[in-house]
């Protein structure tokens, strides 16, 4: 049966550890120097080596030679998690004290160690402090925090790092070069990727693309997303153009695109979290949606919530994009023609009559309905407010009865009024000047106005739409 390749190449020294040097530098001098402490604690994120530099580290301190298949009596590894009991603990403070059978010293590595049991930690609290002298503890763990802070300050702490994506890359070539495994660039960072910092991730998913590969393209960057159920790039990057460029149904269409194809919300938002840190720096707008992106996957609903996220940043890149193009702006940032005409010509062309644009401002012209359908399809926030609204035109000036001061403050934002300015231009009443009241349409009947004076107001309803 032929061997994982994480076991394959796992290191065999502190020379081989990869992207631990602040580590194994200072491991490597205290072995020289002969300053070999009573207890060490290894913490960092899975996969980044500790164990291995813990099997290490065991032989260095013994003299003897490491090799993956080598055991040796005096080096006693134990699985916190399947040992955590406190009777474990009792059983291994009984046995420390029994003299190493043929090396130096009597190491025991407990991997896992924060799995141990709160009466299990007070049991090995004082043989850990004061340990026979011919015992060493090396103990691993991912999460250093779960730990009693008086275990802690009993021993040596080394803090491993996860991988860079550049070490990661460089260690993955140099395997694939050793086992022939043909392999792209782009895959090779994808994997990196993938692998979050783990080299044994990040080997383990090797091993297990090369046995998909084909002999002619061998494992390139398309495989690699086949076969992690990832979105093809391209499509990552469409959809952040599209957010960017405020285009909601092509966010629509390609998160539609990419759910049929079976990939997962939770994975998408990911690969875009990651697109969008390498363009933060260049634009800093993207911040807004990179915050909510974070919140896609602990949603009940990840789909729903990637959709909302990008469609809200869509929609404010759309105001913010407007609001660029507001006719006033545009009229500043036209250049200045050069004038070459004479004064006279120049006094003709004032006298002559202006052709005048066509204005609706005649409450027979003006087509209500038209602009509620304009709004509702283009800025379905104003349409919200705008449909609950009574109108009247005179003097060229159209009043908008809101019915109450919370939506006359919205329709005065000038958000919002910039919005019903261009549609009113856009539907053919340039002329008009909008004019907003916090209350319902005065009563056109004098007697039904008085009684809803005496009671406190009311509303004027036609019997027609009744």
């Amino acid at each position: 049966m032929a061997q994982a390749l994480y076991r394959k190449y796992r290191s065999k020294s502190l020379t081989d550890v990869v992207g631990q040097r602040h580590i194994t530098d200072l491991l490597a001098r205290a072995l020289e120097t002969g300053r070999v402490a009573h207890a060490y604690l290894l913490t960092g994120p899975r996969g980044v080596g500790k164990t291995s530099v813990a099997r290490i580290l065991a032989h260095e301190i013994n003299k003897l030679p490491y090799d993956e298949s080598s055991t040796h009596l005096d080096i006693i590894e134990i699985d916190a998690a399947s040992n955590n009991g406190v009777e474990d603990v009792r059983d291994l403070r009984e046995k420390v004290q029994l003299a190493p059978t043929s090396a130096d010293k009597k190491v025991y590595i407990i991997d896992e160690v924060h799995m141990l049991s709160k009466p299990a930690f007070n049991a090995l609290l004082k043989t850990l402090e004061e340990p026979p002298a011919h015992v060493v503890f090396i103990l691993a763990t991912t999460d250093a925090d779960k730990l009693p802070a008086t275990i802690i300050s009993r021993t040596q702490q080394y803090g491993f790092r996860a991988i860079s994506t550049e070490d990661a890359v460089q260690h993955l070539a140099y395997i694939a070069k050793n086992e022939k495994i043909a392999i792209t660039d782009e895959a090779l960072n994808l994997i990196a990727e993938r692998g979050d910092g783990s080299f044994r991730d990040s080997i383990s998913l090797l091993d297990q693309l090369s046995s998909l590969a084909d002999s002619k393209n061998g494992i390139t960057a398309e495989l690699v997303e086949a076969s992690l159920g990832l979105a093809p790039k391209e499509r990552v990057n469409e959809l952040l153009a599209a957010a960017e460029a405020g285009d909601f149904p092509s966010i629509v269409k390609l998160l539609d695109t990419t759910a049929s194809e079976g990939i997962g919300a939770s994975v998408l938002s990911d690969q875009l979290i990651r697109a969008l840190r390498q363009k933060i720096v260049d634009n800093p707008s993207l911040l807004q949606l990179l915050d909510s992106l974070i919140d896609v996957n602990k949603s009940s609903h990840p789909e729903l919530k990637l959709l909302s996220a990008l469609g809200n940043f869509s929609q404010a890149s759309s105001s913010s994009s407007h609001k660029k193009e507001h006719p006033k702006t545009v009229a500043l940032a036209t250049p200045v023609l050069e004038v070459s005409a004479t004064v006279e010509e120049l006094s003709k062309q004032a006298t002559r009559k202006k052709p005048s644009m066509p204005k609706h401002d005649n409450p027979k012209d003006f087509d209500w309905a038209a602009i509620i359908d304009y709004v509702k399809e283009h800025y379905v926030a104003l349409y919200s407010v705008l449909s609950k609204c009574t109108h009247e035109i005179t003097d060229g000036t159209l009043t908008l009865y809101t019915g109450n001061a919370f939506y006359k403050k919205k329709l005065d934002d000038p958000k919002y009024s910039s919005h019903l300015y261009e549609s009113l231009q856009t539907v053919g009443s340039y002329q008009l000047s909008v004019h907003t009241v916090p209350t319902p349409p005065p009563l056109k009947n004098s007697q039904a106005a008085a009684v809803a004076g005496i009671m406190g107001g009311g509303v004027e309803v036609s019997l027609d739409t009744l």
